[in-house]
């Protein structure tokens, strides 16, 4: 069943069953292996991160992975400029699952970093992605819409398919595009992921909201707030789960000026 689609009334973040989200079955169902979408998107943004701080040698930075829940590779493609990492979720048992990956990690990502050290920023790092990690990343109960209190935090963001999983409302998918930009300072480099048309999905048993966007939904959301946006259009339809038709990326950088 599509949990966005026409009549049904909008499933707010709030009223989805997150305390119930399974990230040990979303893992093994989504992120088992590196399937040929994440390679992808994993190749753009390492290029588009590497090329920027290639110009700032040196510059160590705060970064913000939104939504982190259970997959770790957003916070991996930050890795080699940050000094400090929230890992944001309000998920308590996702919250849980990262507090694990730093403890005592999954051997499956180990994959997904071997991805990114075809690029020497990422191979150069000392001893992989573990021990730094740990080092920096900090892991924080909280939820995407309250950012409107916490503008120009960071300078480097990425946020994974968790606009459109807020609701099955449209305005709240926008509202949740704002709050990530506006939580990056001017300038900040971001990446950020989206189901096109999503008609929802299930982790186990639960099914949780998405809202249904399209291309032209997701660059009008971020291009107010962005500037040299690059937008790709990724992967297969139905190569992850049934029911979306591919997935968007979009680069770029946190506008200077007013927006």
């Amino acid at each position: 069943m599509s949990l966005g689609s026409p009549g049904n009334p909008a499933q707010l973040n709030a009223e989805a069953r997150w305390d119930t989200f399974d990230p040990v079955a979303y893992v093994r169902k989504n992120y088992r292996t590196v399937l040929p979408v994440d390679a992808e998107i994993m190749a753009i943004v390492r290029a588009h991160f590497s090329d920027h701080f290639r110009t700032f040698p040196g510059l160590r930075v705060r970064g913000i992975d939104v939504g982190a829940g259970a997959n770790l590779y957003p916070s991996f493609m930050m890795l080699p400029w940050c000094d400090e990492i929230t890992l944001l979720d309000r998920a308590t048992p996702n919250l849980h699952y990262l507090e694990q990956q730093l403890d005592k990690h999954d051997r499956g990502w180990d994959a997904f970093w071997r991805e990114l050290c075809r690029d020497d920023a990422y191979a150069a790092l000392p001893g992989g992605p573990w021990e730094r990690l740990r080092e920096v990343a900090r892991v924080e109960r909280g939820d995407l819409c309250a950012l409107v209190d916490r503008q120009e935090q960071w300078q480097l963001g990425t946020m994974f398919f968790v606009a459109e999983a807020l609701s099955s409302a449209d305005e709240k998918f926008r509202e949740g595009v704002e709050c990530f930009l506006r939580s990056l300072k001017p300038g900040a480099p971001f990446a950020a992921a989206f189901m096109e048309h999503s008609e929802g999905y299930w982790v186990g048993e639960t099914p949780f909201p998405t809202c249904d966007v399209s291309e032209s939904d997701i660059r009008g959301s971020v291009e107010q707030f962005a500037e040299h946006l690059v937008i790709y259009r990724v992967g297969e339809p139905g190569e992850v789960r049934p029911g979306y038709t591919c997935m968007i990326l979009a680069c770029g950088f946190r506008r200077r000026g007013s927006s």
